[in-house]
């Protein structure tokens, strides 16, 4: 994927602030309203897609089946909001890459299930929160007590991804 170079230093601004954080929670749309739950984000380095295992007799995968729109959140010492649109893989190889023991136990399966499927999310737009900066983060905090506005802040960003 050739990206412009603000695509690509978004793209690496998410990856810095997700790139500690073991688990997400995928949002996505059921017939009643939308649904989140958790999901471990597999062992890959971002780059403007995400990916999560999952069984294909659950409700995420009928959701998916019906809207692909999804939302995952990441929140430790930053919170980050990525926007997208989900794809259902099935690739044997790759859950294979994926696989790990602790999914034996979590799915009570094995790698080799035909009823795996990954989902890998196509991120547009991801909207962070980087409060890991101390200072930014009670400068912020300050001049939003103070009713002063906030926009244009490094602390608080939307990009296109």
């Amino acid at each position: 994927m050739r990206m412009n170079p603000n695509t690509k230093e978004a793209v690496e601004k998410v990856r810095e602030l997700i790139k500690d954080i073991e688990i997400a929670m995928l949002t996505t749309v059921s017939e009643d309203g939308l649904v989140s739950r958790p999901m471990k984000t597999q062992d890959v380095e971002f780059d403007g897609s995400l990916w999560f295992l999952t069984k294909k007799d659950t409700g995420k995968f009928h959701e998916l089946c019906r809207n692909k729109q999804v939302n995952v959140a990441y929140a430790d010492k930053s919170f980050v909001s990525i926007r997208g649109e989900a794809e259902l893989v099935e690739s044997a190889e790759k859950i294979k890459e994926f696989w790990n023991k602790a999914y034996e136990e979590l799915l009570e399966t094995t790698y080799d299930d035909p009823n795996l499927v990954l989902i890998k999310v196509n991120a547009e737009t991801a909207e962070y929160w980087d409060s890991g900066n101390k200072f930014k983060m009670v400068k912020f905090l300050f001049n939003r007590l103070m009713g002063k506005n906030t926009e244009g802040t490094e602390l608080n960003q939307t990009v296109e991804l």
